[in-house]
């Protein structure tokens, strides 16, 4: 006789009675998506993971400890039974099947009454992947096209052409340190919907080219007149193609909070009656540093770790860094645009009592595939970003964390 294939349903969970039976990794796996669903969780099992004791803790689920007993399932819904015995679990899904509750097996899927799918979540679309043949049933396979089917829809390289998505307004996108694939989901998504990009010269520039050719990209490190009206100048631009009724995206690399303006942004967005959507980005303060192999705090060694812009030099009236008291730290100091500047800082942390021999790091292009890594002491760090012929954009690492990376650059000073 064939063997017919699962019917795919739905279960609505919330506030329902769902049994689980063993506290082992199968229900450590399976438990958060069932709280998830609102269900009434009660866990019978003598033991649990440290994982599944703490939802027990918060209260999320009902844990008896003790072992299966008759009755267990008589008020349930649907049962997961995934315990170390055989025995116990063959009786319970008899008693499951008595009260015509479905039930769920780890340990033999073919004595089950339920399956359950390879599942994964998009913007509120659920994909469940289930295998229709006993002789093909693997779950790495249905896990397989579970990922391919939710990573097209979650960077939006699977999207239905007539009925894409289109969220009027502009999300302000943290691309990240330069690495395409550092830039997150709903980054991602939000660009492989928009129908207009305006994007930094630091953003992700190898991501415009995956874009539909009717996506308009404008660069804005091309817009002109000079820094301040160029800011103003995007401004306009993100406030006109939104009131057009458009998607806009606004690209900027790392964060667009640190050091990248976003605010200014938002607050004009606010002020035109725009919605506005802000994603955050990987900071290259941190992620560079990482990618060179240089922890910025480190057990033993940085106890604090602090971000700073170098593109206004200590000496200078527009300083607002408070350069004597950072020397008089101990942790790392993560220096942003400040190539050009880094031997006058220098000269400014050494004057105010920082160790001239403390390490220091240059990241050029850091996460991208021209990356490298040029290491100096505070002494040294001026004749060697010549000598080095150091460029930006760089992320400037300076304290002991330096030395504790597994691996040393080219370049060393």
């Amino acid at each position: 006789m064939a063997e017919h294939p699962a019917y795919p349903v739905g279960l609505r969970l919330s506030g329902r009675r769902v049994v689980v039976l063993g506290g082992g990794q199968v229900a450590q796996r399976r438990l958060p998506a069932l709280i998830a669903a609102g269900a009434d969780i009660r866990l019978v099992s003598p033991e649990a993971t440290p994982s599944v004791e703490a939802m027990a803790d918060a209260g999320e689920i009902t844990w008896e400890k003790r072992p299966y007993a008759e009755g267990d399932l008589a008020e349930a819904w649907y049962a997961l039974i995934a315990t170390g015995d055989t025995a116990a679990n063959t009786a319970a899904s008899a008693e499951a099947e008595r009260h015509r509750v479905w039930c769920v097996r780890s340990d033999d899927a073919d004595a089950a009454t339920a399956w359950t799918p390879a599942t994964g979540t998009s913007e509120g679309v659920t994909v469940a992947v289930l295998t229709t043949e006993a002789r093909g049933r693997d779950p790495r396979h249905t896990a397989a096209i579970r990922d391919a089917v939710v990573e097209g829809l979650r960077d939006g390289t699977l999207v239905a052409p007539h009925h894409r998505t289109r969220t009027p307004g502009v999300a302000l996108v943290g691309g990240g340190p330069g690495d395409p694939d550092l830039i997150t989901v709903r980054g991602r998504r939000l660009l492989a919907e928009a129908d207009v990009v305006i994007a930094d010269r630091l953003g992700p520039r190898d991501l415009l080219a995956e874009l539909p050719p009717h996506v308009e990209v404008i660069d804005a490190a091309k817009i002109p007149y000079g820094r301040f009206m160029a800011q103003e100048a995007i401004n306009n631009a993100l406030i006109e193609h939104a009131k057009q009724g458009k998607s806009v995206v606004r690209l900027k690399g790392g964060d667009p909070f640190v050091f990248g303006r976003g605010m200014e942004e938002a607050q004009a967005l606010a002020e035109a009656g725009i919605a506005c959507t802000v994603v955050p980005g990987i900071s290259s303060s941190v992620s560079v540093p990482g990618a060179a192999g240089i922890p910025v705090t480190h057990r033993g060694v940085a106890h604090e770790f602090t971000v700073v812009s170098g593109h206004v030099a200590p000496d200078d009236e527009r300083s607002l860094v408070d350069w004597p008291s950072l020397a008089k730290l101990t942790g790392t100091l993560v220096i942003l645009m400040g190539v050009d500047k880094i031997g006058k800082i220098a000269e400014t942390l050494v004057a105010h009592g920082r160790s001239p021999e403390t390490p220091v790091a240059l990241v050029q292009e850091g996460t991208t595939a021209a990356q490298r890594r040029v290491d100096a002491t505070l002494a040294t760090v001026a004749e060697t970003v010549v000598a080095q012929e150091v460029r930006p954009p760089a992320v400037i690492v300076v304290g002991d964390v330096v030395h504790q990376g597994p691996q040393r650059s080219q370049g060393n000073a």
